[in-house]
């Protein structure tokens, strides 16, 4: 019954922060609540004893990708005087947004410390199982075409970024790498010979 109302309650603040994103106006706003609907995301596969996906989940998104996120959208025409309103601004809601998380972390602990079956109506699992073991197997073995294919859509969108970046902008130096390869040492270096000087 407890896993039930937890399950439900996570996923109401999970389903609350994802709307949160596409209306809030403020960009730092929707990423701040773009990380509460990570981090509740995580939550549920803790309650569902998938541990691997969760901790992938928060290491990566909510603490690589949306610390990006929150670096580009607020370090974006810096004026320290802005920042720092728009750091007061937004402390509040950063705030609010830490203390659900730290409040579904001690639940999700407390449960799993009073023994409760966190996957209730699942069959029991054995004591050696690991769900980082059978998750490798599935994605290397039944699925192995879509994650390369995946993997192969994620070359393509970072050869793209790569590619939009060096666009040819009047006024800006940019790196020949071909003249440099072609350098040599005679070019660059001239040896000169001086008589030694003796003391007097």
């Amino acid at each position: 019954m407890l896993i039930t109302i937890l399950f439900y309650v996570f996923a109401t603040v999970l389903v609350a922060a994802a709307l949160g994103v596409i209306l809030a106006r403020n960009p730092v706003h929707s990423a701040l609540l773009l990380v509460l609907a990570f981090f509740n995301s995580a939550v549920l596969w803790l309650l569902l004893e998938a541990e691997f996906l969760a901790l992938v989940l928060v290491l990566v998104y909510v603490g690589a990708v949306m610390v990006l996120f929150l670096f580009v959208v607020m370090m974006l025409d810096v004026n320290v005087e802005k920042l720092r309103e728009g750091f007061a601004r937004n402390a509040p809601l950063g705030i609010a947004v830490a203390l659900v998380m730290v409040a579904e972390l001690y639940y999700v602990i407390k449960v799993r410390s009073l023994g409760l079956d966190l996957a209730a109506g699942a069959p029991p699992l054995p004591a050696d199982f690991s769900n980082t073991r059978a998750l490798g197997a599935v994605l290397y073995t039944d699925y192995v075409y879509p994650f390369q294919l995946a993997a192969v859509v994620l070359l393509v969108a970072m050869v793209a970024a790569i590619v939009l970046t060096l666009r040819r902008r009047a006024g800006v130096r940019t790196q020949d790498v071909a003249a440099q390869v072609a350098v040599r040492r005679e070019d660059r270096v001239r040896l000169v010979k001086m008589d030694a000087e003796g003391r007097e």
